[in-house]
C-alpha cells in the first residue's frame, strides 16, 4: 500500500514538472515574440510618419497573423514531437521481439554507465524481459531520452503561444489607442514597452533558472534594438 502512495506522489510530481515546463516554454515563446515584433512594426510606421490609426491598424493585424502562425508553429513543433516518439517506439517494439538478447545487452551497458556492476544489475536484466513494456518503457527513457507526450499537447501548445503573442503584442500598441499623434505616442510605447520587456525578461529569468537581473537587461535590449532599427529604417528609406 505504501509503495503505490509514494508511485502516486511521483507520477503526480512527474507531470506537474513536465507539464509547467512546457507551458513556461511556450509561453516565453509566445511573449517574447509578441512583445518585440509589433512593437518594432508600429515604431517602423510611425518614423515613416503614419498616423496613430494606421499604425493601430496595421498592428492589429500583424498581432492577429503573428498569433495564428505562432501557434500553427507551436502546434506542428508538438505534433512532430509526437510523431517522432511513435516512430521510435514502434521501432523499439520490433526489436525487443526480433533481437531480444541484443536490447538486452543494450539494458546491461545504460545500467553499467551509472557504476552498477553486472551481479547488481543481471537480476535488474532478467526482470525487465519478463516484463515487456516496462522494458519498452526502459529503452524509451534511457537508450533514447524519450519521454511519452501528452496527447492534448500540440493543442494546448498552439493555444498557449497564441494567447500569449496576442498578450504581448497589444503592449505596444496601448498608447496609440489613446494619442492620436504617432511621434507621441511612439514615445510612450518605447517606455510601456521596455517597462513590460524588463517585467517579462525578470519573470523568465526567474522560471527558467537565470540571473532575473540579466535577464531582463537582455530581454529589454533586444526589444530596443529591434525597434530603433525599424525606426531608423523607416526613416532612411522616406528620406531616400
Amino acid at each position: 500500500m505504501a509503495h503505490e502512495s509514494e508511485k502516486s506522489l511521483l507520477d503526480q510530481h512527474k507531470e506537474k514538472h513536465f507539464t509547467a515546463g512546457e507551458i513556461v516554454r511556450d509561453i516565453i515563446i509566445g511573449v517574447s515574440d509578441g512583445l518585440t515584433v509589433p512593437f518594432a512594426l508600429a515604431a517602423g510606421l510611425s518614423g515613416a510618419n503614419a498616423s496613430s490609426s494606421i499604425i493601430l491598424t496595421a498592428g492589429i493585424a500583424e498581432v492577429a497573423a503573428g498569433a495564428i502562425s505562432m501557434g500553427l508553429g507551436g502546434y506542428l513543433a508538438a505534433k512532430s514531437e509526437a510523431d517522432h516518439y511513435m516512430r521510435e517506439l514502434k521501432r523499439e517494439e520490433e526489436e525487443i521481439i526480433s533481437v531480444p538478447d541484443t536490447e538486452a545487452a543494450e539494458i546491461a551497458e545504460i545500467l553499467s554507465q551509472y557504476g552498477i556492476q553486472p551481479h547488481e544489475y543481471g537480476p535488474v536484466v532478467n526482470a525487465l524481459r519478463k516484463n515487456p513494456q516496462a522494458w519498452l518503457d526502459f529503452m524509451m527513457k534511457f537508450e533514447l531520452g524519450l519521454e511519452k507526450p501528452d496527447p492534448r499537447r500540440a493543442l494546448q501548445s498552439a493555444f498557449t503561444i497564441a494567447i500569449a503573442y496576442i498578450l504581448g503584442g497589444l503592449v505596444p500598441l496601448i498608447p496609440y489607442m489613446f494619442i492620436p499623434i504617432a511621434r507621441k505616442a511612439v514615445v510612450a510605447s518605447v517606455l510601456v514597452t521596455l517597462l513590460a520587456l524588463l517585467i517579462f525578461g525578470y519573470a523568465k529569468g526567474h522560471f527558467t533558472g537565470n540571473k532575473p537581473f540579466r535577464s531582463a537587461f537582455q530581454t529589454a535590449l533586444i526589444g530596443a534594438v529591434a525597434s530603433a532599427a525599424a525606426f531608423g529604417l523607416a526613416k532612411a528609406v522616406q528620406g531616400g
